[in-house]
């Protein structure tokens, strides 16, 4: 794309509402348009309230069950004000795709999937993955990488925006766009937030987000129970450059990471309030910074006394947990506690952390 100066770029980015809440794994992609909106380009936000109902299937690796209109409405609703957390709506370009997807007629829909062979739709990663593993892919999953390129025809996009897992959607609109004979939009590509459970890219379908809306004390709970792995991501994409350095203890350093978030997306007072909510429950409870490591399976908490030499038999360990002996998380615990990774275990002065 060849820009003269004063020229003002029409920036999109497509939201499907398939759960009521944006997480922050959006503020990364939130943050860029804020930055092309302070320069006074436009920005398109697109609800895909019509391809919600096909399902993304991006990194899927099965079908994702498709969402009744009723649904996507309600989840939809729920966008705009989360929009306001980041973005001046006044000054935002807010479209449902459904306006010019729902009005396509069979003729409209062929012509548009004439535009490319199924060959290059397979090629997707996540396409080819489930081809080889035999697993199934849905007829109307094909629509999907069509409709969402065609939003950037409906709305001349010169500039796209998203996350990795977005790659092809994006550069398919390219494609879409040359075969209606528009300029093709650049894209941009931002790394994906790993979800709370340290493993998978944070999503609404796969329940290991934060969201937006959630209560401060949420928040501030849920960073602190991240993998100490995602430190280091998690302060770079979610406070940015100007954060300075974080702390070298890892406890610190979500501490650090909680109490941002909880002020960016609440108030200061909120961030006070759910860090000594959660140093009253978790922290000043006698657990001290320097605890034993478990990295094996539990099985039960029993067991656990007992692997870890607390117990020296089941029995003996069935009855310490019966006379109020062990706790979890500073909370007196019964037998049938089933403790999990990040919880710390606390009998005879030992603290075991469960990795």
């Amino acid at each position: 794309m060849r820009l003269n100066r004063g020229d003002k770029l029409r920036v999109k980015l497509g939201l499907d509402p398939t759960a009521p809440d944006l997480h922050v794994g959006h503020l990364v992609v939130l943050d860029a348009l804020k930055m092309f909106q302070d320069e006074g380009h436009t920005v398109v936000v697109i609800i895909g309230d019509y391809t919600a109902m096909i399902g993304d299937p991006s990194g899927r690796s099965e079908t994702r069950p498709m969402l009744s209109r009723e649904q996507v409405e309600a989840n939809a609703e729920t966008y705009f004000k989360q929009l306001d957390l980041v973005l001046d709506r006044s000054k935002i370009e807010v479209r449902r795709n459904s306006e010019w997807l729902a009005a396509m007629s069979a003729a409209d829909i062929l012509r548009l999937m004439a535009q490319a062979t199924l060959q290059q739709v397979l090629q997707r990663e996540d396409f080819a993955k489930r081809m080889r593993d035999g697993s199934a892919i849905g007829a109307h999953e094909i629509l999907y990488p069509f409709s969402q390129a065609y939003d950037s025809v409906a709305v001349k996009a010169d500039v796209e925006i998203g996350g990795t897992d977005q790659l092809f959607n994006l550069l398919f609109g390219r494609d879409i766009q040359i075969a209606y004979k528009q300029e093709p939009q650049d894209i941009a590509v931002f790394p994906l937030l790993v979800g709370t459970d340290g493993v998978q890219k944070m999503s609404k379908s796969l329940g290991n987000y934060i969201a937006l809306t959630e209560p401060a004390s949420e928040i501030y709970g849920k960073v602190m129970s991240i993998p100490d792995t995602l430190i280091e991501p998690y302060g770079r994409l979610l406070l940015g450059t100007g954060r300075g350095s974080l702390a070298t203890h890892p406890r610190d350093a979500k501490a650090q990471i909680a109490r941002e978030l909880v002020r960016r997306l609440h108030d200061d007072a909120a961030a006070e309030h759910a860090e000594e909510d959660f140093k009253v429950k978790f922290v000043k409870r006698e657990i001290p910074d320097e605890r034993e490591s478990y990295d094996k399976p539990v099985s039960d908490l029993v067991t656990l006394l007992v692997d870890t030499g607390i117990a020296k038999s089941r029995n003996e360990g069935r009855r310490l947990v019966e006379q109020g002996g062990v706790r979890i998380n500073g909370e007196k615990v019964g037998v049938d506690a089933m403790p999990v990774k990040g919880d710390v275990v606390s009998a005879r002065r030992r603290y075991i952390e469960l990795k």
